[in-house]
């Protein structure tokens, strides 16, 4: 089952029991991460829903100003916050800009540094190419210094084509079907022992 989180889901929790919301750092219609990202919903186990994320670009230049102690955050701050409080697991998949984190996505997570959504919140992190070797190690991390929970079997790099390629025809292949299938599955793994702890 997947989903969009879009614009007017932040005050919706609903009625889903584990949720991993996929976040693409890459702007671009139809980029290989989002694809990549949208491959992974349908190799989701059951009992899983997957959410993406879609309103990135809304989000603000972070300011310390604006992030002060009982400050109002602006609207698409706020937005991007209860998406990630809401979700259950967080599954990242970044392209490499000038062999860096692209800047909305780093931007992104820089709002979310000193309010804590993701600390001790299950996180894996995605390349759709295997050529993207600074952003990984770079995501990770950042991440890990957020105190995110990293699950290392949500972590990998995997090559898809970066143009015309459709999240059916990913899963059709075998080896990235196993290894989404792989990412997902440590996903639910660590949601759940999250839940027993």
């Amino acid at each position: 089952m997947a989903a969009e989180f879009g614009e007017e889901d932040a005050d919706d929790p609903g009625d889903i029991v584990s949720k991993v919301l996929t976040i693409s750092g890459s702007l671009r219609a139809d980029s290989s991460n989002s694809v990549l990202l949208r491959a992974a919903e349908l190799v989701a186990p059951q009992g899983v829903t997957v959410l993406h994320y879609t309103a990135l670009a809304a989000i603000p230049a972070f300011s310390p100003d604006l992030d002060e102690e009982g400050a109002v955050p602006p609207a698409p701050v706020a937005h991007w916050r209860a998406a990630l409080a809401q979700a259950d697991a967080v599954l990242i998949s970044s392209p490499e800009y000038a062999h860096g984190i692209p800047g909305a996505l780093k931007n992104a997570l820089d709002w979310v540094v000193g309010s804590g959504e993701l600390v001790n919140k299950p996180v894996g992190v995605l390349s759709a190419s295997s050529a993207s070797a600074f952003v990984h190690p770079q995501l990770i991390e950042v991440l890990t210094t957020m105190n995110a929970m990293m699950v290392p079997e949500a972590i990998t790099m995997l090559d898809i084509p970066r143009r015309g390629a459709d999240p059916a025809q990913i899963t059709a292949d075998p080896g990235l079907a196993f290894a989404l299938r792989g990412v997902l599955s440590g996903l639910a793994g660590a949601m759940t022992a999250v839940v027993l702890r």
